[in-house]
């Protein structure tokens, strides 16, 4: 791929059948330029990407591990007590209903129509790219503090499968609660799980941090104190209460602390060798077995 760079914000690479494209440099040219790819986004904004390696993050070993338990409420929570919040779209998605009941009104091909759909799909570009913004920063920050990061081995794909049909014996189809599992996939969606995981992924390999991914079985009702799996255990969304040993925590980071302690008795790092992994896993439920595991090690 022919990439000539003009000056410090500037430069143009030679498209086949079309010819030389001027673009602007949002980051560094690679020092070696494959194939580029040309896209159009829903803000009609053109974009050029090159293939090219992950870069390392610059970093120190700090011996130290955490879990992260993801979900749509609490869109990242921690071992140590911290959370993290993607940014909210709400707003921008009100008003992106207000432009498609607009849209819907108006006459196919018209300029009227045209414009409408320009500015809603202006609105959902904006906001994909406050996520992907966020999981950028997000992930380098983890990266940079830890040595062993734990995540759920969640298979987003069959988290948002569709609800199937429930008919009768008479034909006629019952009630499935198919619109409300459709706000939980569009809610499952813009938490970006999967896309946070991969970046994860990606700059743990060219950095020498080691991501583990354990089974998700039965986590946000054990308890990571006495280790008593029982759905009682959570009483909310928000509130756990072991009702064996009476351990209160945040129901999100007790689950991400067993979601720890479930990667360090795969991944133990310098300092976490000798902790029990699971206390009282022998009470627990034998679904919880760790046999789906997976385990990724980056590349010292």
């Amino acid at each position: 791929m022919n990439v000539v760079k003009l000056n410090r914000k500037w430069a143009r690479v030679f498209v086949p059948k079309v010819g030389w494209l001027r673009f602007r440099l949002s980051r560094p040219l690679p020092t070696k330029t494959g194939m580029a790819r040309v896209t159009l986004d829903a803000d009609q904004r053109w974009h050029v990407s090159f293939t090219a390696t992950q870069p390392s993050i610059d970093r120190e070993l700090s011996g130290r591990a955490v879990g992260i338990d993801r979900g749509v409420a609490t869109t990242l929570a921690l071992s140590d007590g911290q959370h993290y919040q993607i940014p909210n779209s709400r707003k921008a998605d009100g008003e992106a209903r207000k432009l498609a009941a607009r849209m819907s009104r108006q006459k196919r091909g018209s300029i009227r129509r045209e414009a409408t759909k320009r500015a809603a799909g202006r609105l959902h570009a904006r906001a994909a790219d406050r996520r992907k913004n966020w999981v950028e920063k997000t992930t380098t920050s983890l990266i940079r503090s830890h040595d062993l990061i734990v995540l759920e081995d969640l298979r987003i794909t069959n988290m948002v499968k569709r609800p199937k049909p429930d008919p009768d014996r008479t034909g006629v189809f019952l009630p499935n609660r198919a619109k409300a599992k459709g706000g939980l996939n569009r809610s499952i969606h813009r938490s970006c799980g999967g896309l946070f995981a991969q970046r994860l992924h990606d700059k743990a390999t060219a950095s020498g941090v080691t991501v583990v991914k354990v089974n998700p079985a039965y986590s946000s009702v054990e308890c990571r104190a006495c280790g008593h799996t029982d759905t009682v255990n959570r009483e909310s969304q928000a509130e756990f209460r072991c009702v064996s040993c009476g351990h209160e925590s945040h129901a999100d980071t007790n689950a991400a602390q067993v979601v720890l302690a479930r990667g360090l008795a795969l991944a133990p790092t310098p300092g976490h060798e000798g902790q029990d992994p699971q206390p009282g896993s022998a009470r627990g439920n034998p679904e919880q077995s760790v046999a789906r595991t997976t385990q990724t090690k980056a590349a010292a």
